[in-house]
């Protein structure tokens, strides 16, 4: 098939290209590198069916092809925070090019979402069920509404005008391309700790979440996109649960370093919990997390240590 990637250069999206083009597709990788870098698809450019369109999904766009995933948009702290107002175009304007071009090709088209619908939850685990508890004028609003407002379109466009659609509820992820200065708690305290810097941890370390390694990750995706029983949303994620301080103690014990933990106040509307049902996922996909922790972090350690041998990301 000839598959378009919104955000094909970010983190999850050149470890989507690459699978799919292991796969035999031809991708096209759209993306504007706000958050994407070119160095995550230095090594698929060498690949004829391997194409880069330098792009911005809030301008309208036109393309043939067969499937879109349309990942694009901010998905840290930092980066959706650094300018709000773009994030939210970003999740509603693009989702709207993104249907449009869906509808006119009559190409199916997935929608990457977020375990941030659901707030700071007052349902734990989460299943996609439960509507979500979040605060509609706070700083993280921006990418939070904006993506149950994409989710929203993406329904609408199937019932009102037939679109093929798939969505997927991405939980915490992790792995090798994560950006050094996403702000990210697995890629900060990596980072921290190759670094020999003090770990920081908000709050008392005691809030929850759950990390997906990418490649879990990208094989719910596949499986996803590839059936027709279910339209989604669908949660995607690993339900092992660590306190964040465990998070902290296991990165210092596996890089073998010296850093200190230190506590800071922890961020407006920052979740407690944060644990994904995949019911769904299981008995439907037949799709369940491989990964666990210990052995995902290897890799993503390796990856940091290399990455700050060689110097700022390009």
């Amino acid at each position: 098939m000839r598959i378009l990637i919104t955000g094909g250069a970010g983190f999850i999206g050149c470890h989507l290209s690459k699978r799919l083009l292991n796969e035999g597709h031809q991708v096209i990788c759209m993306d504007n590198f706000f958050t994407g870098y070119r160095r995550n698809i230095l090594s698929l450019m060498e690949n004829s069916n391997f194409e880069i369109m330098r792009h911005d999904v809030t301008d309208p766009y036109k393309v043939e092809v067969d499937q879109i995933y349309n990942l694009a948009c901010p998905a840290s702290p930092t980066h959706y925070q650094y300018n709000p107002i773009k994030t939210i175009k970003t999740s509603v304007v693009g989702a709207i090019n993104c249907l449009g071009l869906a509808k006119r090709i009559n190409a199916r088209v997935f929608q990457a979402s977020t375990s941030e619908v659901y707030g700071d939850p007052s349902v734990h685990p989460q299943p996609e069920g439960y509507w979500g508890n979040v605060n509609p004028i706070g700083i993280r609003s921006c990418y939070d509404e904006g993506k149950r407002c994409a989710e929203t379109l993406f329904m609408d466009y199937h019932r009102q005008n037939a679109v093929d659609i798939r969505i997927v509820r991405i939980f915490n992820t992790y792995g090798p391309n994560m950006c050094q200065h996403d702000g990210r708690v697995v890629s900060n305290f990596i980072v921290q700790a190759l670094q020999g810097n003090d770990i920081t941890v908000y709050g008392d370390g005691q809030q929850t979440r759950s990390f997906c390694y990418c490649d879990d990750l990208i094989e719910g995706f596949i499986r996803l996109m590839n059936q027709d029983a279910i339209k989604g949303p669908v949660n995607i994620g690993n339900p092992d649960e660590f306190t964040i301080l465990e998070l902290a103690k296991k990165v210092i014990d596996m890089t073998g370093s010296s850093s200190k933990i230190i506590y800071e106040p922890i961020p407006a509307d920052d979740p407690r919990q944060r644990q994904p049902d995949i019911t769904q996922a299981r008995e439907i996909l037949g799709w369940e997390p491989k990964v666990p922790l210990d052995q995902g972090l290897k890799p993503t350690i390796e990856y940091f240590d290399q990455l700050l041998t060689v110097g700022e990301e390009e």
